[in-house]
């Protein structure tokens, strides 16, 4: 059996047209030449949405094209963390086509895509990952060097995660069980500082820091925990200090305090990692 033709606009018009003038279904489909079962149909679906155009029909959803499918992936490229309604809309404009949100997501895992909770990291302008990589590229070759290099850094641990896309696997109902449940604070600094350091073997001291660092507290910090592991040292005069560039580890009394203490600063690159 051949599938039955979709009607025009202006022929679903010109049924509707004689069936308020008067005419019976069968008296229209004499008219027009349409089976009666299309006349019915059309009519039906007048009286029930009063609109002249076609209801959307369930069934097979519509496939692109290879073409389609690589502009969908240009445009998912051009903003990878738009919502699938922006991404819908967004390429159903660029084509002057209509496309479900549903195809769009299954075509998507088609080619390997799909949406997951960005892995976060810290932000690093383009001209600073050229100066990082110039800072390697200078070192490349080193051996001993490393040696003599004393590492040191402050950090905050967290007590509570505060991450909002942490998951965790449970079933339906355990929903609300206490150890699904992910504890959230209302401040952020419910954590403890630290500051270490270390060098090739050599375990520095690790201490624990009461409330912000400034430049005093970072100065108290060198001169009481710092300054005793490197006098402790052999042949300490070539060691360099590497501390990264945070405000307070700059200041200019910090700085007077090295030079006074015959330190050597290590070059250290702009928004570099964390030790």
């Amino acid at each position: 059996m051949s599938q039955r033709r979709e009607l025009t606009e202006f022929e679903r018009g010109e049924i509707i047209g004689l069936w308020k003038g008067g005419h019976s279904e069968r008296n229209i489909g004499e008219i027009l030449g349409h089976p009666k079962s299309t006349i019915h149909d059309t009519i039906t679906s007048y009286k029930n949405s009063g609109q002249i155009t076609a209801s959307s029909r369930s069934g097979r959803p519509l496939k692109l094209t290879e073409r389609n499918v690589r502009q969908l992936v240009r445009t998912l490229k051009e903003d990878r963390q738009q919502s699938l309604e922006e991404m819908t809309k967004k390429f159903s404009e660029s084509l002057s086509i209509s496309v479900s949100s549903n195809t769009i997501k299954r075509t998507l895992h088609s080619e390997g895509f799909f949406g997951r909770a960005g892995k976060r990291k810290p932000f690093v302008s383009e001209a600073n990952r050229k100066k990082r990589l110039e800072w390697c590229r200078e070192r490349r070759n080193w051996d001993d060097e490393w040696n003599f290099i004393i590492w040191s850094d402050e950090s905050r641990f967290m007590i509570f995660q505060n991450d909002a896309h942490h998951w965790v696997w449970r079933k339906p109902h355990e929903k609300y069980d206490v150890d699904c449940l992910i504890p959230t604070v209302k401040s952020g600094n419910q954590g403890v500082m630290v500051w270490g350091c270390f060098a090739k073997d050599k375990i520095g001291p690790l201490i624990q820091v009461s409330g912000s660092i400034n430049a005093s507290v970072y100065m108290g910090i060198l001169e009481n925990t710092f300054l005793p592991f490197y006098n402790s040292l052999e042949n300490n005069s070539q060691y360099i200090f590497q501390d990264d560039n945070a405000p307070v580890h700059r200041a200019r009394t910090v700085k007077q305090w090295k030079e006074d203490n015959s330190i050597i600063d290590f070059p250290w690159p702009a928004q570099s990692p964390d030790l």
